[in-house]
């Protein structure tokens, strides 16, 4: 074998359970979402394989952790699996996209976790008929990412969104049941605990970038100007309010980047929003009208969002 490449390693001492949705499952980044996915798999379904591909100390502690069954640093493992899920940022999962066909011997149903879904969806295209390609987004989060903050309840209750594309191939995988590789993606993200959901790419990111990329950088600019113009100091006189309202703000730039980079038209169209209103209440500070008329809507929004979240 070649330097730096490490052997797969098996855990010992599982015990057969319900049928596996997908018998070999491979999972290539081991982070919050791919290692809340490996132990939620090997809770539920401990008679199928779960295969983990990242670096070599993320897989030690996923080892450690019994969330993978299999272990390498290099996607040649992946060869028999027959559900492989890009859980990489984002980037990084379109490089991995068009080198699979290298890696996956046979037939393998493909979806991956990233939180922009147009462009992958758009290079799917180019994959080979044996390979079934839907994009997905797990709709799971904790404040910490890395694969010592993963959990097998992450998705529980949560939406996780498909988004086949208007002309999805519906292969199914040798020896599965005889759904369609969407069917079959339904059922497993249903028994990690979470609420499938189809929408088509161009609607997922329009819709994520309101609801999820705008509070975002929303947050991180508003962080930025606060510390800025308070100090630390001044930082130490704030009260919970910003505390919460800044959650967000210790998010890593890297991932947002790719965000962007890949949703830049929806985003920009969700910024150019934000920034209408925000320039509204400038120019109305004196009379308050603008004030008004925002903080009446939001308070409406956030009582219909506490209530879709049963606070």
């Amino acid at each position: 074998m070649p330097e730096g490449k490490q052997l797969p390693v098996l855990q010992p001492g599982k015990n057969a359970g319900q049928t596996p949705v997908f018998q070999r499952v491979g999972i290539v980044g081991l982070g919050l979402i791919g290692g809340s996915i490996a132990l939620a798999a090997r809770d539920i379904w401990p008679a199928g394989l779960v295969i983990g591909v990242d670096r070599k100390d993320v897989l030690e502690r996923a080892m450690v952790r019994h969330a993978i069954d299999v272990a390498a640093d290099d996607p040649v493992v992946l060869a028999e699996a027959d559900l492989v899920i890009l859980a990489a940022p984002i980037q990084q999962n379109l490089e991995l996209l068009r080198e699979l066909p290298d890696h996956v011997a046979g037939s393998a149903v493909v979806t991956d976790t990233g939180s922009t879904k147009r462009e992958i969806v758009e290079a799917a295209r180019s994959l080979p008929d044996r390979l079934t390609f839907i994009g997905g987004h797990p709709l799971g989060g904790a404040a910490r990412g890395g694969i010592d903050h993963a959990r097998p309840d992450l998705f529980t209750g949560r939406p996780w969104l498909f988004t086949p594309g208007s002309d999805p191939r519906t292969g199914t995988v040798p020896g599965s049941d005889p759904r369609t590789a969407l069917e079959q993606l339904k059922a497993f993200a249903t028994g990690l605990g979470a609420v499938p959901r189809i929408l088509s790419p161009a609607e997922h990111d329009h819709l994520l970038a309101f609801i999820s990329h705008l509070p975002q950088l929303t947050v991180s600019a508003l962080m930025h100007v606060v510390g800025d113009a308070a100090g630390e100091a001044g930082l130490d006189l704030s009260g919970r309010g910003l505390l919460d309202t800044t959650r967000l703000a210790s998010s890593p730039a890297d991932i947002w980047k790719e965000v962007c980079a890949t949703n830049s038209d929806e985003v920009g169209a969700a910024l150019d929003s934000l920034m209408t209103v925000l320039r509204a209440v400038r120019a109305d500070l004196h009379t308050g009208e603008s004030i008004g008329k925002v903080f009446e809507s939001a308070n409406l929004w956030r009582e219909t969002l506490l209530a879709k979240k049963g606070v």
